[in-house]
């Protein structure tokens, strides 16, 4: 009698195959993620690119390069303007985090800022028992803040990779799509695969250009606004923020906590005004900014989103926060291209008896 036999063989080797491929993929996830955003990237400059190409006569060499000149020059200048001021508040908060942990995890925050805020001595006195007897868990969540904020400094040479990944995807990613059409066998699958891969082409480009219009226009606004109303840190806190916003659901959360809590520490004096601008930024991103920007292209349920993102969050981290939503979006165009293609042979008529005795 046989160990196994061959369909349990076939089932066992499958598995393992399967089982080497997800390791492959846990041990290449920065290299896959890198080709990933080289791909996002790509489809960010198609649609310039494919109208420069027009203007050129049909020179896509001359026109990714014409697209990213100017895409330069964009940068450059932005960074010419602001970048000083950027700089200096960078370098004025991180000199004074370290004199601002202590006042945290030694209490001496809540008289200093309780006693401008008209704190009681029972509340002040209160907080800085609170903050004195967890003292040691403030220390390390900072001490381990600050290594991953070092980490992910460390592992950022992946964006010096993706706009030159993305000249690749760019160049030839149309031949890529036609290899992968050409793959599947028969006409009318082919043309199934063509329309199918279309629709994901549309969804992904449409959402990483709306999500990028998004992010800057959170950037803009929070930053100069902040910068109006005095709150210290504006030109730090304000980008972080708007690049936050390109993360769905978590980064706007993230993001104005951030600048609350930023507020808040420094002792600014204003924090409901503060709060008041930032929820109603916030329904003007969701009720008018967003749906405008964004449209139904997507056509996600807010209940799919919201479990794509916590479980995106648990898969992959930011990464995974990110990928959720076009994920969940390219699955559903498979979902209708398979049901479509399902009924659609479902109704074709079954060959004749004569015509199978015939042939």
């Amino acid at each position: 009698m046989k160990l196994l036999d061959q369909r349990a063989a076939r089932v066992l080797f499958t598995a393992i195959l399967f089982g080497l491929g997800l390791m492959f993929v846990y041990a290449a996830r920065r290299t896959i993620i890198a080709f990933v955003f080289a791909i996002f990237f790509a489809y960010l400059l198609e649609a310039p690119v494919a109208r420069v190409e027009r203007w050129l006569r049909n020179s896509r060499g001359l026109a990714i390069a014409a697209v990213y000149l100017v895409a330069l020059g964009i940068i450059a200048l932005v960074l010419a303007l602001a970048a000083p001021r950027i700089a200096q508040e960078t370098q004025r908060l991180v000199a004074a985090l370290p004199s601002l942990t202590e006042k945290i995890s030694s209490g001496q925050i809540a008289y200093q800022v309780g006693g401008s805020r008209g704190w009681s001595a029972e509340t002040q006195q209160k907080v800085e028992s609170f903050l004195a007897s967890h003292r040691q868990q403030i220390v390390v969540a900072a001490q381990r803040t600050v290594a991953q904020v070092v980490d992910t400094a460390k592992n950022l040479w992946w964006l010096v990779l993706v706009p030159i990944l993305s000249v690749f995807f760019l160049k030839d990613g149309r031949k890529f799509g036609a290899a992968l059409i050409e793959s599947v066998p028969g006409e009318q699958d082919r043309r199934v695969a063509a329309s199918t891969l279309d629709e994901m082409n549309a969804m992904l480009g449409h959402f990483i250009r709306a999500q990028l219009i998004i992010a800057l226009l959170a950037m803009l606004a929070i930053t100069l606004v902040t910068w109006a109303m005095g709150v210290p840190y504006a030109f730090v806190i304000g980008p972080a923020a708007g690049a936050l916003e390109f993360i769905p659901v978590v980064g706007p959360v993230l993001g104005g906590a951030l600048v609350m809590g930023v507020a808040f520490m420094a002792n600014y004096t204003h924090l409901l005004w503060l709060l008041i601008f930032l929820l109603a930024w916030r329904g003007a991103q969701d009720y008018v900014n967003g749906p405008r920007i964004m449209g139904r292209r997507l056509a996600l349920h807010p209940l799919a989103i919201l479990f794509g993102v916590l479980a995106g969050g648990e898969v992959a981290g930011v990464v995974g926060v990110f990928l959720s939503i076009p994920v969940l979006a390219s699955l559903r165009i498979l979902w209708h291209a398979w049901r479509s293609y399902r009924s659609a042979r479902m109704l074709e008529p079954a060959p004749q008896p004569e015509t199978l005795v015939t042939q």
